[in-house]
């Protein structure tokens, strides 16, 4: 069973951009706590990488996945799917930019599904590290380029 989260944070940068942070994956290994290679394995008509393979630390080991990239609803929307993965069976999510007062609020959903069976307590807690962490990296990185 899927494991489903949604989880916010208000950076004090523009959506531009705070949006344009997430879509510098060349750069992610500068900010990315967790990340430890990223290669792009396809880009769009735009230059956009569209497929991207990850490798970071889970769950006191190393992980594989690679993820699909859409762009419909950019700026204000950035969603993925996963197309690989070597311990996730599906991984989905977005996140979504809104203009606040003197910045944005960003909102991660994130929805994973293990292959091998965890107590979904653990998985629930480990979704919710996984967002948290992101979004503070996240948040230091746009703040500090802002």
């Amino acid at each position: 069973m899927a494991q489903r989260a949604t989880v916010s944070i208000v950076v004090n940068a523009a959506p531009e951009a705070v949006y344009g942070v997430v879509t510098d994956f060349a750069n992610y290994a500068n900010w990315v706590s967790d990340l430890k290679k990223i290669e792009v394995l396809e880009r769009d008509s735009e230059g956009r990488p569209l497929e991207i393979e990850f490798r970071a630390a889970a769950f006191g080991r190393s992980t594989t996945y690679t993820l699909r990239y859409d762009y419909s609803r950019a700026p204000e929307l950035l969603s993925w799917f996963q197309t690989q993965g070597d311990i996730t069976e599906t991984m989905k999510g977005q996140y979504r930019f809104e203009a606040v007062d003197g910045g944005t609020k960003v909102t991660y959903d994130l929805e994973v599904e293990l292959l091998v069976p965890i107590p979904a307590f653990i998985k629930s807690r480990a979704a919710h590290r996984i967002q948290t962490q992101a979004l503070d990296d996240l948040k230091a990185q746009a703040e500090l380029l802002a």
